[in-house]
């Protein structure tokens, strides 16, 4: 969830001082970029990826504390719910046997973490949205104890005015009002990163805005919430506006959202941190000591903490990220599309997936979203959300075509090809591609699996019941690490 805040009352004296320094913190970035002070190693990689807590039965768990405690590794913290748990994977080099190497430093961590959560009587789910969460499992009383979370959910109700309203329309219909953020908590997800050169910051993010509708096709793994079969990837409707501080009026008058696709290509990194400061008041106002002019003056790298809070709590979906490590100032993107799970390698299918896409499409002489409208990329994204594999998806030069087709056709040979300039492994390139591949072949991803055996529980069962039958299912399967286009449906 981003940085850490103590419990506080802000004012309105507060609010001045944080835009006032965040404007500062934004001219020294300009500074900064125009002086080319950042390390641009393009081949640093790294993973995040969120996970829900279960009892036995499939329901949740609200034991985090807990099981953090059991598992005693620094690399895990909490989220946003007593239900979640996150893990920062260390960064690696985009070249050799790298998705190897993730693939066996994840599982090793997630092994060691289930060893931890059933010490807790808890056991963990990778999944977009556990489909066991009911109305009565989520409200203000599952939020984490970090202050900032309870912060965060009193600035975004203060902007509102009035309680957050859900509507989405899919397979079923869910229509439903909540007082606190808490429904965010039922999205988990992976957060793919990549350090990126400043010069080739605005062609890296606009070729994952791209395809970023096309990630969610061929990973969708969301189906159900609240008891109800929605869309394929439910996660992202639902955070679009369980986080929404705009109320109806708001809405009307074309006030930007603060989980949002965007609205334009860019030209450089800056364009997104000047929307952020134009367009977003603050919810977490908190200003630090830092002087960020005295301390490039020096010679030295501000932190621009004010410049990054405010990031953090502006929800793209491809989220630009300035960071200090080392003392050393990177630019990254942080693709923020994909559910978590179904399995660690699916996980790093869709990932390698989209490495390889992104850098085919970022080196390209004329590159495609000079081709394509932004709100085409954007019509995408909720289509494939919407429907997942079986979305239908406008590209150049083909038009509207299935997003399997296009994949198979047109986006797995760019990948092989990316993954080759990376100086990827070919074996470990082929093998997590054919994953893709046989997705779309078959016709099946985590939604489809879900859905699929829901339903076939479902002749046998009641609602919930066939809920929590599959969900146990899927965990079973989810420790096997087999492709989930392999897995039986019962």
């Amino acid at each position: 969830m981003g940085d850490e805040v103590a419990a506080t009352v802000f004012t309105g004296e507060d609010r001045k001082r944080y835009r006032e320094k965040v404007k500062r913190c934004l001219d020294v970035f300009a500074r900064m970029l125009s002086e080319a002070r950042f390390d641009g190693d393009r081949r640093s990689i790294g993973l995040e990826i969120e996970l829900n807590i279960t009892e036995e039965t499939g329901e949740p768990a609200l034991a985090n504390q807990h099981v953090l405690e059991m598992i005693a590794d620094e690399a895990w913290q909490t989220e946003l719910a007593q239900f979640n748990i996150e893990i920062n994977i260390p960064p690696g080099t985009l070249e050799g046997g790298v998705f190897c190497d993730l693939e066996t430093a994840i599982r090793k961590s997630l092994n060691a973490a289930e060893e931890g959560a059933q010490k807790a009587h808890a056991r963990l789910l990778m999944v977009g949205i556990m489909p066991t969460l009911t109305e009565g499992t989520l409200d203000g009383s599952v939020l984490s104890a970090n202050p900032r979370y309870a912060l965060l959910n009193e600035q975004i109700f203060a902007a509102r005015g009035e309680d957050l309203h859900v509507a989405i329309d899919g397979v079923e219909r869910l229509n439903m009002y909540a007082d606190t953020i808490a429904p965010e908590a039922a999205c988990t997800s992976v957060q793919l990163h990549q350090l990126v050169d400043p010069s080739a910051f605005a062609r890296h993010w606009n070729a994952a805005q791209c395809i970023a509708g096309i990630q969610l096709a061929i990973g969708a793994n969301s189906p159900f919430f609240f008891g109800r079969e929605l869309w394929r990837e439910t996660r992202i409707a639902l955070f679009e506006q369980a986080t929404d501080t705009r109320p109806e009026e708001l809405k009307a008058q074309g006030v930007r959202p603060r989980v949002w696709f965007g609205e334009r290509w860019i030209t450089s990194i800056f364009d997104l941190f000047e929307e952020n400061v134009r367009f977003f008041p603050s919810l977490l106002p908190v200003v630090e000591d830092e002087d960020p002019v005295e301390v490039l003056d020096r010679g030295d790298t501000p932190r621009l903490q004010e410049l990054r809070l405010h990031n953090g709590t502006i929800y793209r979906w491809n989220r630009p990220i300035y960071d200090v490590v080392r003392g050393r100032p990177h630019l990254r993107v942080e693709n923020r599309v994909l559910p978590a799970g179904p399995t660690v390698v699916d996980t790093l299918a869709n990932a390698a997936f989209y490495y390889g896409i992104v850098r085919v499409l970022a080196d390209e002489d004329r590159p495609l979203w000079t081709q394509m409208s932004f709100s085409a990329a954007e019509e995408n994204f909720h289509a494939c959300a919407r429907d997942g594999i079986t979305a239908r998806v406008y590209w150049p030069g083909l038009g509207e075509v299935p997003a399997a087709e296009l994949v198979l056709r047109r986006l797995l040979p760019m990948a092989y090809d990316g993954l080759e300039r990376w100086g990827v492994d070919a074996a470990d390139r082929d093998r997590l591609l054919g994953i893709v591949e046989r997705r779309c072949v078959e016709g099946c991803n985590g939604a489809s699996w879900q859905a699929d055996t829901f339903r076939r529980e479902y002749e046998r069962l009641d609602r919930l019941d066939a809920l929590r039958a599959m969900t146990v299912r899927y965990r079973e399967l989810m420790h096997t690490n087999e492709p989930v286009h392999t897995w039986p449906l019962a």
